[in-house]
């Protein structure tokens, strides 16, 4: 069975097939061939209980925030006022790239949307200034990936609905260890640009009263993630009725700019309607096929394989973070979680794992595939705004960042408190 579905997975996502549609018609075949039951017949039942959520709601909720922010201008103006708080660092303007992601992912959700936002703000400057394209491109790439760490996080909300685990303690988790990624990419950047100080363009300083002037700019953005988060926590709404607030927030935000017309609400609306389609159909897809595989028996296959190996619950660990970085070399990241979800996490908790804890472990390793050639998304959003130059240049900009993220989870392995402690602080 594993052979089919690795085989059946690789071929027909090479055949560029939607991503949703493959795990449908992964679904049909293990029925077909390896279930003993017409499990098909239970299909509308199951889309049904799947996409009947008030937690999901949530996700289009995030989705129409982060695309009122793109089209209103206010990550432009973001971007401008970090510029001027970073670009005195080795490095210069690859910070602003960084902390602008850093800053758009406590409201976007998404990491695509991240490196999209981030790569049509910046890619004008990095030519005209002098970057080295590959680091430019690079950290880019990266500093995106923190959209679905940093909350509120669309992955993380699907994580928590598919494992009932609490979704606000699940953001807590990730606020330190997203914010520690955001610090060692610009650490890195700094180093790297420290011992070639070509790549890093032209440096550029601000007086004192520029930066004060710019921390206008950032207050819309500080306040709209205190509003979102601070609701959580204070118990005043759910994640889904924050996300809701969120979009007011945002149009009260891009009202006040002047950036709010008939023309770009319509945008922002047929964005989020397709986002959400596509993640919604991988969703459902996915269940479907994790419904088949578990009546097919993959579950106690891949139980038994883990259990036979004889190795404790560390070296247990080590090897589905091996398998997660091998997977995400081909997978596209939400399949990888949706799919992988109801196999591994059972396992890691029977472990005596906690679950918050592997899905902040988890996030990471996904950041990583985002990435990882072939299939890593950020590397083609990013190639896709650049004017010139070709994607292995934007591949090898972001390896030093994916090593970042390698160390990140030797970190989270070795010291479960840094995903840990804030949740623990909240109870």
């Amino acid at each position: 069975m594993i052979p089919f579905l690795t085989i059946g997975l690789l071929g027909l996502l090479s055949l560029s097939i939607p991503v949703g549609i493959v795990l449908f018609l992964l679904g049909f075949g293990i029925d077909e061939f390896f279930s003993a039951f017409p499990l098909l017949r239970g299909l509308g039942n199951m889309v049904w209980s799947t996409s009947n959520s008030a937690t999901l709601i949530a996700i289009p909720f995030f989705v129409l925030l982060g695309e009122i922010l793109v089209r209103s201008g206010i990550a432009e103006r973001t971007y401008a006022a970090l510029d001027k708080w970073v670009s005195w660092m080795p490095g210069g303007l690859i910070h602003a790239n960084v902390a602008t992601a850093t800053m758009f992912s406590a409201t976007s959700g998404s990491s695509v949307a991240t490196a999209a936002t981030v790569s049509t703000v910046a890619m004008p400057q990095a030519e005209r200034l002098g970057y080295d394209p590959k680091l430019f491109s690079g950290a880019i790439a990266a500093g995106g990936t923190l959209g679905i760490m940093i909350p509120p996080s669309i992955n993380l909300i699907v994580y928590g609905f598919l494992t009932q685990t609490s979704i606000p303690q699940l953001f807590l988790a990730g606020l330190l260890p997203g914010i520690l990624l955001a610090l060692a990419f610009m650490l890195v950047t700094a180093i790297i640009c420290t011992i070639a100080p070509h790549l890093g363009g032209e440096r550029r300083k601000f007086t004192f009263r520029e930066r004060l002037g710019g921390l206008a700019e950032l207050l819309p953005i500080i306040l709209l993630f205190s509003a979102i988060i601070g609701s959580i926590y204070n118990g005043w709404a759910t994640p889904t009725e924050a996300a809701s607030v969120g979009v007011g927030g945002a149009l009260v935000i891009a009202l006040i700019f002047g950036g709010v017309s008939m023309g770009m609400i319509a945008e922002s609306i047929i964005g989020t309607i397709k986002v959400t389609s596509m993640i919604m159909l991988v969703i459902i897809g996915a269940s479907f096929l994790n419904f088949t595989l578990s009546a097919a028996g993959l579950s106690s296959v891949m139980r038994g394989f883990l259990e036979g190996l004889g190795f404790g619950s560390l070296m247990t660990i080590m090897v589905i973070v091996l398998i997660y970085i091998v997977l995400g070399f081909f997978i596209e990241t939400l399949s990888l979680m949706v799919v992988t979800i109801p196999i591994v996490v059972p396992i890691v908790v029977g472990l005596g794992y906690d679950p918050i804890w592997f899905g902040i472990l988890m996030i990471v390793l996904v950041e990583m595939a985002l990435i990882t050639p072939p299939v890593g998304l950020n590397l083609y959003v990013v190639q896709g705004a650049r004017k010139s130059g070709n994607m292995s240049e934007v591949m090898l900009g972001a390896a030093p960042y994916a090593l970042t993220m390698l160390v990140m989870v030797g970190l989270l392995i070795a010291y479960p408190d840094l995903a840990l402690i804030l949740p623990r602080m909240l109870q």
